[in-house]
């Protein structure tokens, strides 16, 4: 692949391939088995289930690699979310959740089928050239064990490609200057990711914190007076999504355009039927196209 066509072809790849990740933070199943193994409801289980692989780590480090969480809101759940179960056993029952989920979205039928599989080894292959340097979160799940099915092994490949990929967006976005709250502002205000309402609850940011980061993003020249970007937030919002492309290159070039094409169209589909089935309620983003 040529480096233009790289960039986009990494937007696309995320776009579609997104959904049967992130579908894991939505699903009921998810906060089931983790509180069957010792967290409590709510909040404990995304910061524990997604930190775990790093292993019992301060909430600093959570904050810094999560970006644009409030800090208040990790500190509340970790390190508690330790002294109530293993990173250990808390990773097996994230694949457990996992299992359950994909299973009860995408059907037996589909997650037996040669479709699955054959992805799973496109984006394992993928999986190949991503590198750790510079990239914590994406390199603390790459030391996790590969699961031994199908589904599961697709799932964890994705999410070594999205954390890969968030490492660098994170370096992007710091680059370009902004906050976790400036980011996650920034991001509500291109009208593609998070509700407003959503953003602030699930981040845990107080009106007064958010409207005081759109304050400074205003006297920057980013934010309008409505709360939409002006031409220089737009264009600094394209620059970090641009870099963050650039930088997330690697697995699609690896595995070259026909098995890229081939992971998309697969990987499309698997996203659409999740989608139908639920993956994600209402009043939680803008847009969900896949």
């Amino acid at each position: 692949m040529q480096q233009a066509e790289d960039v986009q072809v990494a937007f696309r790849l995320h776009r579609v391939l997104e959904p049967l990740h992130s579908m894991t933070y939505f699903a009921p199943e998810t906060e089931q088995h983790l509180v069957g193994a010792g967290l409590r409801p709510g909040r404990m289980c995304y910061f524990a289930g997604r930190s775990a692989s790093f292993g019992a780590v301060g909430p600093g480090v959570v904050a810094a690699t999560f970006f644009n969480f409030n800090p208040e809101l990790v500190a509340r759940h970790i390190p508690r979310a330790w002294t109530l179960a293993t990173p250990e056993q808390i990773l097996a029952a994230r694949l457990d959740s996992v299992d359950a989920a994909l299973r009860r979205l995408l059907g037996d039928e589909v997650v037996a089928s040669a479709e699955v599989a054959e992805a799973a080894e496109l984006a394992r292959e993928a999986c190949e050239a991503c590198t750790v340097e510079g990239r914590p979160l994406y390199a603390a799940h790459a030391d996790l064990p590969w699961p031994n099915e199908p589904h599961l092994v697709l799932w964890h490949a994705l999410t070594l490609l999205r954390e890969f990929r968030g490492d660098g967006h994170i370096a992007a976005l710091v680059e370009g200057g902004l906050s976790g709250l400036g980011a996650l502002v920034t991001h509500v205000a291109t009208g593609k990711g998070f509700l407003e309402a959503m953003a602030k609850k699930s981040r845990g940011w107080s009106h007064e914190q958010w409207d005081a980061e759109v304050d400074t993003l205003r006297a920057r020249g980013i934010l309008a007076e409505a709360n939409e970007l002006t031409e220089a937030g737009v264009k600094a919002r394209a620059a970090i999504e641009d870099a963050t492309n650039r930088a997330a290159m690697a697995p699609w070039s690896h595995l070259g355009t026909e098995k890229t094409d081939r992971l998309h169209d697969l990987g499309r589909r698997l996203s659409r039927t999740a989608v139908a089935a639920g993956a994600f309620p209402e009043g939680v983003f803008a847009q969900r196209r896949t």
